[in-house]
């Protein structure tokens, strides 16, 4: 089995390197194409008003100079065009992708790609305890459980234009309760916090940042998942219409 592995927070990422060493598990044919340079937050978004630059680290080991989504687009059309990939693993994220957070992420971004194309494709993403914890970040839970995940998903057909977002809780291995099937959550906007700093030059910047979570009845959404203590396993799909309105819509334009 051939595996593009990809991520959104560069490719000298400590995730990365824990994603590595969990598709070894599965193969010995690995690929590497991931961004250059962070680009957490940069959603499905691609490269076209200046060019890409694709470099060669080592022995099937790439980095682009653009999104998660050029990096995907690059190792399908051009450096693995002959012999595409099974499968695609994109993580793991430092930091959980719940949510609304799957519009923004470019590691989910990243696995919606590898679903155009037609490929199985999983993101990977580790929660983490509190705010400013930088490179300290632990990955053991997504280390200690990603096989027990990934397995069944591997063997198992996934249906077309579909992907599965994997969410790791923020606890020691031997404190993760299981693993839960979620649908997608849906945070309250009020939760954005936007902090005002001033530069050395007196010029305003500021951050963008999410308060608490707000929770919602049954507690069957990937967000409390993970608040509980499990794993979520969340079926994603690429046709964005909602078909409810279908109906309504056509009614205003007889």
């Amino acid at each position: 089995m051939r595996i593009l592995l990809t991520n959104d927070d560069g490719v000298n990422a400590a995730g990365l390197k824990v994603l590595e060493k969990i598709a070894r598990e599965f193969s010995d044919d690995i690929w590497v194409v991931a961004p250059t340079e962070e680009q957490s937050g940069a959603g499905h978004s691609l490269t076209l008003t200046f060019p890409v630059r694709l470099r060669k680290l080592g022995e099937r080991r790439f980095c682009v100079t653009g999104t998660p989504t050029d990096s995907v687009m690059m190792a399908i059309a051009w450096i693995m065009k002959d012999d595409p990939p099974d499968l695609i693993l994109s993580g793991v994220n430092r930091g959980a992708n719940l949510g609304e957070d799957v519009t923004y992420s470019g590691t989910v971004s990243a696995a919606m790609e590898g679903a155009l194309a037609g490929i199985p494709s999983v993101a990977l993403s580790q929660a983490y305890a509190r705010e400013g914890m930088g490179d300290t970040v632990p990955f053991a839970a997504a280390e200690a459980w990603a096989d027990e995940v990934l397995r069944p998903l591997i063997a198992a057909p996934m249906a077309p234009r579909t992907l599965v977002n994997v969410n790791f809780p923020a606890l020691l291995p031997t404190k993760v309760r299981g693993i839960r099937v979620t649908q997608q959550g849906l945070r309250d906007y009020g939760r954005l916090r936007i902090v005002q700093r001033t530069d050395t030059r007196g010029y305003d910047y500021f951050w963008f940042g999410l308060g608490p979570m707000i929770e919602t009845p049954g507690h069957s959404t990937d967000l409390e998942a993970v608040a509980d203590g499990y794993i979520a396993v969340t079926p994603l799909h690429l046709d964005l219409t909602h078909g409810p309105s279908l109906g309504r819509l056509a009614e205003l334009y007889p």
